[in-house]
C-alpha cells in the first residue's frame, strides 16, 4: 500500500524520474508549452511552480537553487529575467494543464502543460506572430521577384546566344542544299526501299 506517499512514481526509478522531471520543467520554461501525459504534467507542474516562486525571489540563493535543477543556463536566465516578472502580482497558479485526448499506440491520456499568460501578453505575442508572418511573406515575394528577374535575364542571354548561332547553322544548311542539287538539304536515296514502308 502506498499510504501517505505524496508523488507519482511514473514507472521509473528515482534517478530516472528526477531526470525526466528536470527535462520536462526545462522544456516548459524554454518553449512555454509542452505536450506530455497527464500524470507527468501533474508532477512537472509542482516543480515548475516552485521554480517560478524561486525566480520571483530573485536573489543569489534562489538562483543557485534553480541552477541545480534546470539544465540549461539560458533557460535559467530566461526564468529570472522574463518569466518570473510575469507573475509578480500573482500568488501561485502559474501553469495550466489542458487535456487533449488519448494518443495512438498505448491510449495514454495526453495534455498540454503551459505557462499562464495575461491577455496583454497574448495580444503582444499575436501581434509579433502576425508581423513575423508578414515579414516572411515580404521576403519570399522579394526572393520570387529576384528569381524571376534572374530567370528572365538568363532566358534573354540564352536567346541572344541562340540567335548568334542560328545564322552560321543556316549558312551551312544552305551550302549543303546547294551542293545536293537543290534538294533543300535532303539526301536522295540510292539503294532499294525497305519493305514495310519507311
Amino acid at each position: 500500500m502506498r499510504h501517505r506517499k505524496d508523488h507519482r512514481r511514473l514507472g521509473r526509478k528515482s534517478e530516472h524520474r528526477h531526470a525526466l522531471l528536470r527535462n520536462l520543467v526545462t522544456a516548459l520554461f524554454q518553449h512555454e508549452r509542452i505536450e506530455t501525459t497527464v500524470a507527468k504534467a501533474k508532477e512537472a507542474r509542482r516543480l515548475a511552480e516552485r521554480m517560478i516562486t524561486f525566480g520571483k525571489q530573485g536573489d543569489l540563493a534562489a538562483r543557485r537553487h534553480v541552477a541545480r535543477f534546470v539544465y540549461k543556463p539560458e533557460v535559467l536566465a530566461k526564468l529570472f529575467a522574463t518569466i518570473a516578472p510575469w507573475y509578480a502580482e500573482r500568488q501561485g497558479g502559474y501553469t495550466r494543464i489542458v487535456r487533449i485526448g488519448h494518443r495512438l499506440g498505448d491510449a495514454g491520456e495526453t495534455a498540454y502543460l503551459e505557462l499562464v499568460k495575461s491577455v496583454e501578453q497574448k495580444e503582444k505575442e499575436r501581434a509579433a506572430r502576425i508581423a513575423a508572418a508578414e515579414a516572411k511573406a515580404l521576403v519570399q515575394s522579394g526572393e520570387k521577384a529576384a528569381k524571376k528577374k534572374k530567370a528572365d535575364a538568363e532566358a534573354e542571354e540564352a536567346e541572344a546566344a541562340e540567335s548568334e548561332d542560328r545564322p552560321k547553322r543556316g549558312k551551312k544548311k544552305e551550302a549543303a542544299g546547294a551542293g545536293a542539287g537543290g534538294a533543300g538539304g535532303k539526301r536522295q536515296r540510292t539503294g532499294p526501299r525497305k519493305v514495310g514502308g519507311g
